[in-house]
This record gives C-alpha cells, sequence and structure tokens, in this order.
C-alpha cells in the first residue's frame, strides 16, 4: 500500500461509464474522464454496456445512442425500466427536436450535441451526478469542512487541507453521501477500478488517515464508525 501522500493510479471517487463505439472519440473521452478524476469503464456498444451495468453500481453514464447491438435508447429504456438511478449524459450527432425529446423522455438526464466542447461536457456530468446525490452545489459543507468537489480543493475552519489523492476520493464520496452511513463495499466500489489490488483493509486505514487529518484534536467529530456497517461523514453530535 502506498503511504499517506504518495500519487495513486486509482484517485476516482466517482465511476463513470463511457459507452462510445467510435475509438478515437472514446480514447480522448477516457483520458479526459480519467483526469478529471473519475473512475471509467468503457463499453463499445450496447450489450457490453447493459453488463457492466448490471455488474456495477456507477455514478454516470456518458450514452452515444448510436452504437452497435443495441442502440443507446434502446439501452437508456432499459436502464430505467431496471430502476436504475445512474445519472446519464446522452451524447451524440443526432440534433433534431426529435431525438432530443425522445432522449430525455426515455431518461436521460442531459443532453449534448456533437461536436461538443469539453469543458461543458464534464461541467454537464458534475452537475447531473451532484443531482442524483442531490447536491445542487459543487461546495459541500459539513461543518467547519468545506469541500469544492469542482476544484477538487478542502478547507477545515478556512484553513486548506492537503490530502493525497486517494484520501481526497474517499472524502468526496463520504461527502456525497454525507448524513448516511457508506459500507465498505460502497467505498470500495466507487473509490477504487477494477485494475485495483489493495490491501483487504485499505478503506479502513484511509479513513485513519482522514480522521488524523480532520477530527485529530476537535471536540466535534465529523467521521463517524458504525460498527458492522461501516462510516458517514456527518457534523451531528
Amino acid at each position: 500500500m502506498s503511504p499517506p501522500g504518495t500519487p495513486a493510479r486509482i484517485i476516482a471517487a466517482m465511476r463513470v461509464l463511457l459507452v462510445e463505439d467510435y475509438q478515437p472519440l472514446a480514447r480522448s473521452l477516457e483520458q479526459a474522464l480519467g483526469e478529471a478524476g473519475y473512475a471509467v469503464d468503457h463499453a463499445t456498444d450496447g450489450e457490453q454496456a447493459a453488463a457492466l451495468l448490471e455488474a456495477t453500481p456507477y455514478d454516470g453514464m456518458v450514452l452515444d445512442l448510436m452504437i452497435p447491438k443495441l442502440d443507446g435508447l434502446s439501452l437508456l429504456q432499459r436502464v430505467r425500466r431496471a430502476r436504475s438511478q445512474v445519472a446519464v449524459l446522452v451524447l451524440t450527432a443526432r440534433d433534431q427536436l426529435a431525438d432530443r425529446v425522445a432522449g430525455l423522455d426515455a431518461g436521460a438526464d442531459d443532453y449534448l450535441v456533437k461536436p461538443f466542447e469539453l469543458p461543458e461536457l464534464l461541467a454537464r456530468l458534475r452537475a447531473i451526478i451532484r443531482r442524483r446525490y442531490r447536491t445542487g452545489d459543487s461546495v459541500i459543507q459539513v461543518g467547519a469542512l468545506r469541500i469544492d468537489t469542482t476544484a477538487r480543493a478542502v478547507s477545515l475552519a478556512g484553513q486548506p487541507l492537503a490530502l493525497s489523492a486517494r484520501e481526497y476520493a474517499l472524502l468526496e464520496y463520504l461527502a456525497f453521501r454525507r448524513g448516511h452511513v457508506v459500507t465498505r463495499g460502497e467505498i470500495w466500489e466507487h473509490v477504487y477500478d477494477f485494475a485495483a489490488e489493495p490491501s483487504s483493509n485499505v478503506v479502513d486505514v484511509y479513513v485513519g488517515y482522514l480522521r488524523k487529518k480532520i477530527d485529530h484534536g476537535r471536540a466535534g467529530k465529523l467521521i463517524h464508525t458504525h460498527r458492522g456497517l461501516g462510516y458517514s461523514l456527518s457534523d451531528a453530535r
């Protein structure tokens, strides 16, 4: 395991499925999403995407409509029939009003037409994921702790807090679920991708790192352990 402060290859707190069959665009988007802090899985057709969606609890999906085997609109309808809450950004060359209406009616959270600007795509994806977690603002405040999810910056009582990539990823996920108990399994699925091979107690170790930086010496603790269940981030006494 890397010591605190050591750069880690897997740093994402949000997991996104990219469904795009045009490889040059897919490679570009996969790199951009990774650099923006997402763990990214890539599917090149609708059937592969459907299998991944059944196996993995994604936070967001960037979905091209014109994909082979199972088209994007049919995939989206299947996802919503299964009552999945994944936030879906449709990304397509179809720019007619009827196409946009069909996508939104099928359950898309937003619709972006190709060609597009990458900053807009990232902003729209952040927005629909925030809505999924009922967090309208990009800044999350928990007591004296302030997490800016756009800048990926954290401060405590007005003072900048230096976190490693993994510490930030863990804290951001707890912040999105603030006030709720998050299991170790949920943290594992959302913070680390398939290629990660952390030790069995990695979640507990990194929670310990965060506690030392956030709660050490403070009367009002923000990170809480729920024995046999998991952890929560809350300013409740």
